[in-house]
């Protein structure tokens, strides 16, 4: 896990270029189905629009489930990009104030709502990560270049917790400009490009070219 500092300097940095893109966005580029199955480019906008409004609001009964990131979906058909990239820039001051409201006692503690494993802390890094992971899908489905700086940082530490929730095998993350990160204690090295791995342990590439299997992608049944 980052540091609370970093999370909060970096999650608000990374919904603000989120909603710069979406304002980027040609109507066509809007229509344009994404990597996330199902989703259109405005569909993935209008899921991360609704995530983040849900958790201001804590509306977090069912959170991460399909049914729950359908809905913020469903509520949101028909909305153009700058609609969507104006309710996150509404909610984002909303999203700094309540991370400023928890004492680190509450950061390190649990998720007060929804029933939600890990700590307030991991809970929010976990949103930075999927603003930024979602913010590729949309760059990948119209053909922008892919970003890195802190949202890929975010997105490598918040794999490797997962992957060490799920028992994984030993390893360390050496991947390229990012510090090493441990999973399930450590061990064996995986180096190679950071931004590649995230998309393997995603679901979003085949890991076999990273010499990989199946078994990173932490969304695997």
């Amino acid at each position: 896990m980052l540091s609370r500092p970093e999370i909060e300097s970096g999650y608000p940095t990374e919904l603000q270029s989120f909603a710069e893109l979406l304002r980027s966005l040609s109507p066509e580029e809007a229509a344009t189905p994404s990597r996330c199955e199902g989703w259109s480019v405005a569909d993935v906008g209008a899921h991360v629009a609704g995530g983040l409004t849900d958790v201001v609001n804590l509306n977090l009964d069912g959170a991460g489930t399909p049914e729950w990131t359908q809905r913020q979906v469903d509520e949101r058909r028909g909305r153009t990009p700058a609609e969507l990239a104006d309710e996150i820039d509404g909610a984002t001051k909303q999203a700094v104030d309540l991370m400023a409201a928890f004492d680190d006692a509450a950061w390190n503690g649990p998720i007060p709502a929804g029933g939600l494993p890990g700590t307030i802390g991991t809970g929010i890094e976990g949103l930075f990560y999927d603003v930024f992971l979602h913010g590729d899908d949309i760059r990948a489905a119209t053909g922008r270049p892919s970003a890195g700086g802190p949202g890929l940082r975010v997105s490598v530490h918040h794999v490797a917790g997962l992957l060490t929730d799920r028992g994984y095998r030993g390893v360390t993350l050496g991947l390229d400009g990012i510090d090493e990160v441990d999973v399930s204690g450590g061990g064996e090295k995986i180096t190679g490009d950071p931004l590649q791995f995230v998309l393997a342990a995603t679901g979003r590439r085949d890991p076999a070219p990273l010499g990989l299997g199946a078994d990173i992608n932490v969304y695997a049944d």
